[in-house]
């Protein structure tokens, strides 16, 4: 296991007030399915002493525009949902879809820098930055993961990240503030292995993001979402 240095931030202060939701409980979890797939930090994830996996992490670094269908179970609070996801990132631009067995509708989350909105059956809800959704919606600050680093198999910047590689020097796992990443399946994808399965978990809030058949498209054949 092999483990990165962090750079020390403060943490964020927790507001106690609620507020009135203009969504019902299933939509906001998807509001937080989409915000957790929104990382606020443009900084390259951390080097780590391992020549094949210092390569590879170079091409997903640079990897800014892509694409990924697939299939994402939620689970929270004793309720589970299997939402179809299509996810396009262009740079710090992103769209996100999410719909089928979700019982949210037709559900879209579109981000850029100062400016993040979501649509869920003619409700239409914006704000400056992910934080500032989840504040309006649950009455309370959340941190933001970073599962635009995740999902590719990056560590995200700015916080200590414990790795775990196969005999391949693949990356396997990861466990970072509070969270634990494992990734199977990966495929070749234009030169660059992308995983098909990762699993997102949180033991201590009963938390459980894992998303499979994940189908990559990397520019410039991306299609319209």
């Amino acid at each position: 296991m092999s483990s990165v240095q962090p750079a020390r931030f403060p943490s964020s202060r927790i507001a106690m007030h609620r507020l009135e939701p203009v969504f019902s409980p299933r939509a906001i979890l998807s509001l937080c399915l989409g915000l957790i797939l929104h990382a606020c930090s443009s900084i390259a994830p951390p080097a780590v002493e391992n020549s094949v996996w210092s390569q590879h992490q170079h091409q997903l670094d640079a990897l800014a525009q892509w694409q990924v269908r697939g299939r994402v179970n939620v689970r929270y609070d004793n309720e589970s949902y299997t939402p179809r996801i299509q996810w396009q990132q262009d740079e710090r631009n992103y769209k996100i879809r999410l719909w089928g067995t979700f019982n949210a509708g037709n559900t879209r989350i579109e981000g850029r820098p100062g400016r993040v909105t979501m649509e869920q059956d003619g409700n239409l809800l914006s704000a400056g930055t992910p934080e500032d959704l989840i504040l309006q919606q649950l009455g309370y600050e959340l941190p933001v993961s970073y599962l635009e680093y995740w999902i590719k198999g990056l560590p995200a910047p700015n916080s200590r990240a414990d790795l775990t590689f196969n005999n391949l020097n693949q990356l396997t796992s990861l466990i970072q503030d509070g969270w634990t990443v494992s990734y199977t399946d990966p495929r070749n994808y234009d030169g660059i292995a992308l995983p098909r399965r990762v699993e997102v978990t949180r033991p201590r809030d009963d938390v459980r993001l894992r998303f499979v058949g994940l189908n990559w498209t990397l520019a410039p054949a991306l299609e319209p979402l």
